[in-house]
């Protein structure tokens, strides 16, 4: 993972509502990719939904920004040992895309994908019910490109690697494709509360 601003040397702060092994990050976001920041206009963003699902779609700038806006507010965890609480994400529920997509019954996992070509894998139950976002705010503002601007993924339950940054897609899938940093030893699910950082950590990640 290159981490183009690191976060060193700082004090860590007691937070009873902190993971194992995590530490707060306090006003520290730390920045940390797979890959080199895009230089992507809003105006090139699009998010493609398709695989298993009733109706293949593909949405831009201007037709997500038309659809019911939904935010997250709470905490966020990075598998490296840092959490940030008090975040605010602002975009549209993941699950307003899925109503018009119609994701099949045969249909249990997802690849979620970058405008860079960066995947990971995740369950379809992970990204349903009020539990993900496409989001293109943070804290009232436009999201910054190093952090996933103009648009990204935040699944905010699961570890953030999970939460593509410059998302440009959903494939789901009727079984478990392995992204990017899960073909290199990351655990396939990564549930912070459970310390699913690696392969072989807790469960199978399946469930």
């Amino acid at each position: 993972m290159n981490i183009t601003r690191g976060f060193t040397g700082r004090p860590r702060v007691h937070n009873p509502g902190l993971p194992p092994g995590q530490y707060d990050a306090g006003d520290e976001w730390p920045v940390l990719s797979a890959e080199v920041t895009p230089d992507l206009a809003p105006a090139d963003w699009a998010l493609r939904i398709d695989g298993l699902v009733a109706e293949p779609r593909t949405w831009t700038w201007e037709q997500a920004h038309a659809l019911p806006a939904s935010a997250y507010e709470g905490a966020i965890h990075c598998v490296t040992g840092w959490s940030k609480f008090g975040v605010r994400f602002g975009g549209v529920s993941l699950d307003t895309f899925w109503d018009v997509a119609r994701p099949h019954g045969s249909a249990t996992h997802v690849v979620a994908y970058s405008h860079t070509g960066y995947t990971a894998n995740l369950p379809l139950a992970d990204l349903t019910g009020g539990r993900a976002w496409i989001a293109w705010e943070y804290d009232g503002r436009p999201l910054p490109p190093e952090h996933g601007g103009p648009v990204r993924l935040v699944v905010p339950h699961l570890y953030f690697w999970k939460s593509v940054k410059w998302i440009a897609g959903l494939r789901l899938l009727d079984h478990d494709e392995p992204g990017f940093w899960e073909g290199n030893g990351y655990h396939a699910r990564g549930n912070p509360w459970e310390e699913q950082r690696y392969s072989g950590d807790g469960d199978d990640g399946n469930g």
